[in-house]
């Protein structure tokens, strides 16, 4: 935000007032906490990032949310869809706003690709592919692997699957999953079979075992659209006919590269604010509600039951 925007953090919070001052000593920022409630209490500060593990997320931003801020909360939104459609009834009801941070819906790939989309480019979408996955180290304490703090591949790294398939086909009408679960009892391992009533498909994976492309594909009946690895994080992309050899390459020349691109998300987010918005146009809450009921049906169909 401080290298790619005008906009600027006047205040962190942490658990210990502590790593909130080392953070903010690190990064410029004019306000420490050693309590959440303290930092929404300050008249200064409008919007308020929540950037905590996935089990804080919903009781942090509905904290925000009663303090009258503005909020943007890391995805996955909550850890199910319950708390999704809590923070949303909250938001609505109190009148500011509130959205996922799902930054890969803001990076310019997505927004031109969208276009593409909409204008009918690919002809009849019928199936939709994705996968990320991770290897990340066994700890059964961290937060990839404790259920406590909401572990487990399908929220932390299946999201971007299942936020794909929802970005172009909407909400499905079933899921099915298959799947295993780590000695912790979380998800370690996902596939996601997603039926629509138009008759597409998308086929998802996610797991927490091995490093995957990080491919995603959208194919129609005139052509199809293949995101470049990692999908989520800024690239490009090429739209391939069905119909002859032609190709379309874009790439993203705006020059920010990897976790830079969460820039794109927090210019829009404030513009949002500006236009008087509370919810997200590209990425409501309603889409993130619906993005958790998928997950929630997958981690139920391999019997992770938090």
């Amino acid at each position: 935000m401080h290298t790619y925007t005008d906009q600027r953090v006047h205040a962190v919070a942490s658990r210990s007032i502590e790593r909130a001052q080392r953070f903010a000593t690190i990064h410029g920022i004019a306000k420490a906490y050693g309590a959440y409630e303290e930092l929404v209490a300050n008249p200064a500060v409008e919007v308020v990032y929540i950037a905590a593990p996935h089990s804080e997320h919903a009781r942090l931003t509905l904290l925000a949310i009663s303090a009258g801020k503005h909020v943007l909360v890391e995805k996955p939104i909550a850890l199910n869809a319950d708390e999704a459609r809590a923070i949303a009834a909250a938001a609505r009801s109190a009148g500011v706003f509130a959205m996922e941070a799902m930054w890969s819906r803001y990076l310019p790939q997505t927004d031109v690709a969208s276009q593409l989309i909409d204008d009918g480019v690919l002809g009849d979408i019928r199936l939709v592919t994705a996968d990320f996955g991770e290897r990340l180290p066994i700890d059964p304490a961290g937060r990839g692997y404790s259920p406590k703090l909401g572990g487990g591949a399908l929220l932390d790294l299946g999201v971007y699957p299942v936020w794909f398939a929802s970005f172009v086909l909407g909400a499905p009408k079933s899921v099915s999953a298959t799947g295993s679960l780590t000695a912790t009892g979380v998800d370690e391992q996902t596939a996601l079979v997603l039926d629509y009533a138009s008759g597409a498909q998308a086929l998802l994976s996610t797991n927490l075992l091995v490093q995957t492309p990080g491919v995603a594909v959208a194919s129609g009946s005139d052509a199809r659209i293949e995101f470049d690895p990692l999908f989520l994080m800024p690239g490009g992309f090429q739209v391939v006919s069905a119909h002859s050899d032609e190709r379309f390459v874009w790439r993203d020349a705006s020059g920010l590269h990897g976790r830079d691109g969460l820039a794109w998300e927090a210019a829009a987010v404030a513009q949002h604010i500006a236009d008087g918005l509370t919810e997200s146009p590209l990425h409501p809450l309603d889409r993130s509600i619906s993005m958790m009921e998928i997950i929630d049906e997958g981690r139920r169909q391999i019997g992770y039951h938090p």
